[in-house]
C-alpha cells in the first residue's frame, strides 16, 4: 500500500476513534461514509470491511446504507461528473440525444466512468435549468442549449485541460 493511501486510512481511523468516543456510534456511519468517500473518491469494499469491523457494525448493514443513498460512489468515478439532465423540460428539448451523444463519445453507458478516468457519465433527474434546456452538469459548471456538437465541444474543452 501506498504512503498516500496509509495517510488516508490513518486519517480515516482517527476520524472513526473520534466518533466512537460519542454514545451512538451506529448513527455516525454516514458521517464515517462521507469521510471515506471524501478521502478515497469512492467506497472501496476493503476499506468498507474495516469501517465495519472498527465500527463493530455488521458489513451488510454498513452496505445497505450506501446503497440506499444515491449520493456514494460504490466504484472508482472520473475527475469529472457529468451529469444530464432528464427533467421533463431537458427531455422534451432533446435531453435523450445529448445522453445518447455522450454515451458514444464518451464509450461509456450511464454510471460507468471512461478508461482514462477523466469523466464519470450519470443522469440527474432535474437540474433546476429549465429555461436553458437541455443542460448538462460537469462537477458544479452547467451547460445549455445543447446539441450533439454543442456537447461535444464542451466535453473536448474538458480533455484539453487534461493534457
Amino acid at each position: 500500500m501506498t504512503q498516500i493511501a496509509q495517510d488516508k486510512l490513518q486519517e480515516l481511523y482517527d476520524f472513526i476513534e473520534d466518533v466512537k468516543q460519542k454514545d451512538y456510534t451506529e448513527s455516525y456511519l454516514i458521517a464515517v461514509l462521507h469521510k471515506v468517500q471524501e478521502l478515497f473518491g469512492y467506497l472501496p469494499q476493503d476499506v468498507m470491511d474495516d469501517v465495519a469491523e472498527r465500527m463493530g457494525i455488521p458489513t451488510a448493514h454498513i452496505w445497505g446504507v450506501a446503497t440506499f443513498y444515491h449520493y456514494f460512489n460504490l466504484k472508482p468515478v472520473g475527475k469529472h461528473m457529468v451529469s444530464v439532465c432528464m427533467g421533463t423540460a431537458c427531455y422534451v428539448k432533446g435531453a435523450d440525444k445529448v445522453l445518447e451523444t455522450l454515451k458514444k463519445e464518451l464509450g461509456v453507458a450511464v454510471g460507468e466512468t471512461t478508461e482514462d478516468k477523466l469523466f464519470t457519465l450519470q443522469e440527474a433527474r432535474c437540474l433546476g435549468a429549465c429555461g436553458l434546456a437541455p443542460v448538462i452538469m460537469i462537477d458544479d459548471k452547467m451547460y445549455g442549449e445543447l446539441d450533439g456538437k454543442g456537447t461535444i465541444d464542451v466535453i473536448n474543452q474538458y480533455r484539453k485541460a487534461a493534457k
